[in-house]
């Protein structure tokens, strides 16, 4: 019980701070914040399908793959951004 807490926590925290990036990006254009709203994106959804497959679908459902290209997803667009920023 405590650990699905932990889980929702986690993944509402993620989609805050990917709201309050893109909304940073909409004030200020500034294109870093928009790629690391992307990756909030993809953390989010990463924390989202953990609490669904641990806590909700502990043993009927595994997740683990879309859990891994969700988070290897936003990670690589966050390095996308910072490659792409360095090179412009």
């Amino acid at each position: 019980m405590l650990a699905g807490s932990v889980y929702l926590l986690c993944a509402i925290t993620s989609f805050a701070c990917m709201l309050l990036l893109a909304h940073g990006f909409h004030r200020t254009r500034s294109r870093l914040l928009f790629w690391s709203a992307l990756c909030f994106v993809g953390l989010a959804l990463n924390n989202a399908l953990l609490f669904i497959d641990l806590a909700i679908f502990p043993t009927e459902v595994d997740l683990q793959l879309p859990r891994l290209i969700s988070s290897g997803a936003g990670v690589l667009l966050l390095l996308f951004g910072f490659i792409w920023e360095t090179q412009q």
